[in-house]
């Protein structure tokens, strides 16, 4: 029987450069609603995308993503209070903080698994989410307000909304390149082997726990940066940001994007980001539509957006 494997591979290259491609397409339409719109979906498809990474490919849900996401973007915000707005300085800032934050939450997280994992990230999400609700001089409940956005070497550039798009842009497709790169290595076939069964993969005389605790320092330095861009896009920060219902709403990306697959959220971002957009215009029970959409998309679409666009129906 032929391996078909590597026309996979083909028809997954050819997916990912088109919704790539199509995404650079927007500011050419010379909206700017849909630039700074789709600007935000691939600042979320970039969040999902570091989710994907622990719970596509290693297994590990996590209920606590949205700590990382946010603490990204109060590093910008913060930073910009006390007078540091250089790109180049607060974004690799807002890298290692979140990194260094998953990387302590993980260390302990990671000793349990299934639903003690779940509550340990939950509970530490919800810690780090009550600090920024409490926090009167950035702002407390009420988030605080970003008066610009970074500069690069000085200079405003950021503050073009073209030029931001497609810098998000190249942010995106750089760390999809990189994670599908990743998957490939052994780094991502043992994480996969972790998803599948731990025990034997400790039993071969692996590190399991080292490997997910690089994985998910990995994947929350990548949401820190994407909750910079956030910040960047949005001029604002809010401990909402950080709150669990957001992890949960990433983790509805990656489920309808296809788990596993990398592209599959930004896909999944895409969807919801752009349906929440569209009924929330045309109805006040815009939640219940939705719910009920994303009910029958699961149903139907077992793999998610990505699997339906490769012709799988299992």
């Amino acid at each position: 029987m032929p391996d078909r494997r590597p026309a996979e591979g083909r028809r997954v290259l050819l997916v990912t450069l088109g919704v790539l491609a199509m995404l650079a397409l927007v500011p050419l339409l010379g909206d700017l609603f849909w630039t700074r719109l789709v600007t935000r979906v691939m600042i979320y498809g970039l969040a999902a995308l570091s989710l994907d990474l622990i719970l596509g490919l290693g297994g590990m849900v996590s209920f606590g993503h949205a700590a990382w996401f946010g603490l990204g973007g109060y590093v910008v915000a913060i930073s910009a209070t006390h007078g540091l707005e250089d790109a180049l300085v607060v974004w690799p800032l807002a890298v290692l903080v979140a990194g260094g934050a998953a990387l302590v939450v993980g260390a302990i997280s990671l000793r349990t698994a299934g639903v003690s994992f779940i509550m340990i990230t939950l509970a530490f999400a919800q810690m780090i989410y009550f600090l920024f609700a409490s926090l009167r001089p950035y702002g407390a409940d009420d988030g605080l307000a970003i008066w610009r956005r970074n500069l690069v070497l000085g200079f405003e550039l950021l503050s073009d909304h073209t030029v931001f798009f497609y810098l998000v842009l190249a942010i995106l497709a750089l760390a999809l390149a990189a994670l599908l790169r990743l998957r490939a290595a052994r780094f991502g076939l043992l994480l996969r082997g972790v998803r599948q069964n731990e025990a034997r993969m400790t039993a071969l005389g692996f590190p399991t726990f080292r490997y997910k605790l690089a994985a998910f320092t990995l994947a929350g330095s990548l949401a820190g940066l994407a909750g910079a861009l956030l910040a960047n896009h949005a001029l604002y920060v809010s401990p909402s940001t950080l709150h669990w219902t957001t992890s949960g709403e990433l983790i509805v990306m990656v489920v309808l994007g296809g788990m596993g697959s990398l592209i599959g959220p930004v896909l999944g971002a895409t969807g919801l980001l752009l349906a929440e957009e569209a009924l929330s215009a045309r109805t006040a029970h815009w939640q219940a539509v939705l719910g009920a959409g994303l009910v029958l998309a699961v149903l139907f679409t077992r793999q998610g957006l990505f699997g339906w666009l490769l012709g799988r129906r299992g």
